[in-house]
């Protein structure tokens, strides 16, 4: 009998290791040990759904940024990051270079 196949924890690590990518993520925060913030910033012009995934893509592109979620109804484009590697700045600019204008929200 191979002992690591009766030890718990060798058991429980080639089971999460054999799960889909989605399900074994870790965020960059949880590999990093970083701080994130989390930035909310308010677009314009949103005239279809295909409009989340352009600028979802543009701003996960930066560096620091760990999650990206755009609401399509509200235009609002949340964003956790790390703020020492990627500014409010630049994430405006990555929504401008998909094609939109943003701001940081007031709340």
């Amino acid at each position: 009998m191979n002992h690591s196949e009766t030890n718990p924890a060798a058991v429980a690590a080639r089971a999460k290791s054999d799960l889909p990518d989605s399900r074994n993520h870790e965020s960059q925060a949880e590999r990093t040990g970083r701080d994130l913030t989390r930035t909310v910033l308010r677009a314009e012009g949103f005239s279809c759904p295909s409009c989340v995934a352009k600028v979802e893509k543009g701003v996960a592109r930066l560096p620091g940024v760990d999650t990206v979620r755009v609401h399509f109804a509200s235009s609002r484009v949340e964003v956790t990051h790390d703020a020492s590697v990627t500014s409010v700045a630049d994430l405006v600019g990555a929504v401008a270079r998909a094609g939109y204008r943003s701001k940081p929200a007031p709340f």
